[in-house]
């Protein structure tokens, strides 16, 4: 059976990012981005607000994206996954962790602290893709090919619904 663990949040930067490489080279790269939903409290009919902070971790190319363009306040898309953890702190008590391994970014909002727009510009969105592929080759120019009879030749292409 197929398994799924993915998460999407949209939110804002609570803190810069924190950038280290490890001895391999790989950038990591951690932020907390908080997220907020309403409601309305049944007995005084007042809205509240809940504030969810989630820690949120990048490597490698996605890593240095998030270090030079996410900064504090700034609102963010990220796709991840789960990853669940556990440590034992000073006082020797086990605490069980939750991090999202981010495998997309998009900024959202405006460009403010990124320098003026240029020709081409994608409005201060960036989304992080796999490494680009070379373009394949377009195919070389022929006869259109014959294909083989199905039955159906001869049926009008009209479909009643």
């Amino acid at each position: 059976m197929a398994s799924v663990n993915k998460v999407i949040l949209v939110g804002n930067c609570g803190r810069d990012p924190e950038i280290r490489y490890l001895p391999s080279g790989q950038a990591v790269a951690n932020v907390s981005i908080a997220t907020s939903s309403r409601r309305k409290d049944k007995n005084t009919g007042e809205s509240i607000e809940d504030t969810q902070w989630h820690r949120v971790t990048f490597y490698d190319r996605l890593a240095e994206i998030a270090g030079e363009y996410l900064k504090k306040g700034r609102p963010a898309y990220i796709e991840g996954r789960l990853k669940y953890g556990k440590y034992t702190d000073q006082a020797g008590v086990e605490k069980n962790t939750v991090d999202i391994i981010a495998t997309e970014l998009q900024l959202l909002g405006g460009r403010e602290g990124m320098g003026a727009p240029s020709e081409g510009d994608d409005g201060g969105q960036r989304r992080a893709a796999p490494p680009a592929r070379a373009p394949a080759a377009p195919p070389a120019r022929t006869a259109p090919a014959q294909r083989p009879a199905s039955g159906f030749d001869d049926m009008d292409d009209d479909i009643p619904f």
